[in-house]
This record gives structure tokens, sequence and C-alpha cells, in this order.
């Protein structure tokens, strides 16, 4: 695919301009870094390696292909060396065992040498003919750009609950995109310096960039069936999902100030405590002390025996939310100060450019 403007490898230069350091010095430094995350995938290795070429060689793409074997035990990483030994491009990292597709992804990416650093999985599911359409969306002045399998040949079990889980992150996050699961991403080099994933949190790069005030594009996709093995992720991938939406949540929303979310939640349910318990003073003075009075004075009629507030469930239920209140509001100042004093070193703040100084 080329443009007006030339080959899509001749437009790298224009998305991310800057000046080679010295180890770089006669080198086309600009480069597109595929980070491939694999996991007993060894029928599909060489074909996915024989189709990233055949999409970035004649389109002047300068890019390196890093395979991840995240404890493969299917000789995965055997086909992994024999790529890197036929082609200086090609080269690998492999875990000791299993550590989850976040970790192999945070290798991937302290690894790559790219400007721009692309996600994709090794299964075959994702095209590699779709390269140049993210590589033009990112020319546009984006910082991410996210894949959308637009028709996803997956199971129904999968397809369905998926939608559900992209409208709640949208929701949630204020980023609605229609595909929060893909794992077809683009995003530049900074991007990835900027955020943080472990346990599930790879399908949120978006959401993370996106807190962070990068700028998030979304593209059709064409997605393609498995050809080999299977799905690596089952119902538990879903619980896990939404207990990770609401960790990122928190982490974007209050991460650097947690004393306003348990602070307001604590004030409410003291201040629900309090009420209740101001009811339940009221009753007991109406009953014990101005009512008496009152019909001593013939002002009132005897309206009976008011019960005693001991055995009401309000006052256990008041009771509860002052605790809980006073709970939430002790673990809003340790939170802050463990963020105080353990976040020194992380900027609260994203850099976009800085003025160049006068010559």
């Amino acid at each position: 695919m080329t443009t007006e403007t030339g080959s899509v490898g001749s437009q790298l230069s224009r998305l991310a301009p800057r000046q080679p350091d010295d180890h770089e010095e006669g080198l086309d430094f600009l480069m597109l870094s595929f980070i491939v995350p694999v996991y007993n995938e060894h029928e599909s290795l060489a074909q996915l390696h024989s189709e990233i070429s055949q999409v970035c060689i004649p389109q002047d793409i300068n890019y390196e292909l890093l395979f991840i074997d995240d404890g493969s035990k299917d000789g995965s990483w055997e086909i992994i060396e024999k790529l890197s030994a036929e082609d200086s491009r090609v080269s690998g990292i492999r875990f000791r065992r299993n550590f989850g597709k976040a970790a192999a992804l945070t290798a991937g990416m302290a690894a790559a040498k790219g400007d721009f650093l692309m996600m994709l999985d090794a299964d075959l599911q994702d095209d590699p003919v779709e390269i140049p359409r993210f590589l033009s969306k990112l020319a546009e002045g984006f910082d991410v750009v996210n894949g959308w399998k637009v028709r996803r040949l997956d199971p129904w079990h999968k397809v369905y609950p998926s939608k559900v889980f992209n409208w709640l992150v949208g929701w949630l996050t204020g980023l609605k995109l229609h595909d929060h699961n893909c794992g077809f991403k683009l995003f530049k080099k900074e991007v990835a310096s900027e955020i943080r994933l472990y346990g599930e949190l790879h399908r949120f790069v978006p959401v993370l960039a996106y807190a962070r005030g990068f700028r998030v594009a979304e593209i059709d996709v064409h997605h393609r069936k498995r050809q080999f093995g299977y799905s690596k992720y089952g119902f538990k991938r879903f619980v896990r999902g939404f207990l990770d939406l609401l960790t990122v949540k928190f982490l974007t929303g209050f991460g650097q100030r947690p004393q306003h979310l348990m602070g307001t939640s604590g004030l409410i349910c003291f201040a629900v405590g309090t009420l209740g318990l101001f009811y339940l003073a009221c009753v007991w003075m109406f009953g014990h002390a101005i009512q008496p009075y009152l019909v001593w004075f013939g002002l009132l009629k005897q309206i009976g025996e008011v019960a005693p507030i001991g055995g009401r469930p309000l006052l256990l239920y008041s009771m509860a939310a002052l605790l809980l209140g006073a709970q939430l509001l002790s673990l809003g100042f340790l939170a802050e100060l463990i963020v105080a004093n353990t976040n020194r070193d992380a900027d609260s703040f994203s850099i976009a450019e800085r003025t160049k100084p006068l010559t």
C-alpha cells in the first residue's frame, strides 16, 4: 500500500522526527517494533514472520520482530531461535515459566528499539495486511491506534460478553471503543514509557494512555479464524477483566488521590450513620423526656409507651455505617501516606513537548 506522498516507510520520519543518537549514526533509525507474545504457538510462528515480512519489506518499513516466549512447552522457542538465526530483524525472549500476557508485553516493550510499537497475537487471527493502515492512522496525529474486529470470528459465548464488557469500559473510563479486548494495537514509544502493565491490564493500554492525555483512535481490522491450536482464555477471563477494570478505574481516577474516593465514601457512610443516630436520639427524647410533660399539662394525649431504641434495626445499621465510615477515612489516610512516600519518582503528569531554547 502506497500513498501519493510515498511508501508507508517513508512517512515514519514524519510521525516522530528526531535526531539519531551517536550509536545510531548511519542507520535508518526510525523503526517499528512488533511485540508478539507466544504461548504454545509453534505452528504459526514461521507463517506470521513471513506475512509481516511480505508487508513491511515492499513498503520500506524498517522493523524488528520480538517474540516473547511465555513459558511455551511445544517447541515454540526452537522455532524462534531458527527464525532469529535466519533473519537479523527477529529476536526472542524466553521466560522460565508462564507469567502471563501482560508480563510478556512488558518485557517486549522494555526490549523494543523502535519508535513505534505494535502488539499482535501469534495465533494468526491478526492480519499483518492491516499494518500500513495502522501507520497511516497514527500519522493523522494520534498516539495510540486500537484495532476493532468488526466481524469477529469467535464463538458467541465470547462475542456477546465482550460487547457488554466494551460498553462497561467506555462508561466507566470515558474512552468509548468498540473493541478494548483487541490485541492488535499500535502506539508510540513514549506511551510505553508512561504506562505499566501487570495482571491482565494489557487490554487496557488505550485506557491507560487516554488517562495520561494521549490521543487514541480506532480502526476496523480484518479478523481471521484461528488456524492452529486453541484459545488460551476461558470464562475466568471475563471475571479477571471486570476486576482489572475496577483497578484501572481506580488507578486512572484516584491513583494519585485515593482519599478522594475512600474519604468521600467514608463521609457518606459517616453522615448516614449520624443521621440515623440523631433520629433515634430524637425519638428517645420525645418518648422519655418530652411526651410525659406534654401529657401532664394536657397538651397531648397519651399515645402509648415508646419502644426502646435498643431493639430497633436502625440502631445497628447506623452504628455499622459510622464504623464503616471511620474505617474508610482511615484507609484513605493510609493510602495517601503510601502514595506520598513510595510514588515520588512517578510523575502524575505527561509532557507532550518542550519549547526549544533560543540560539
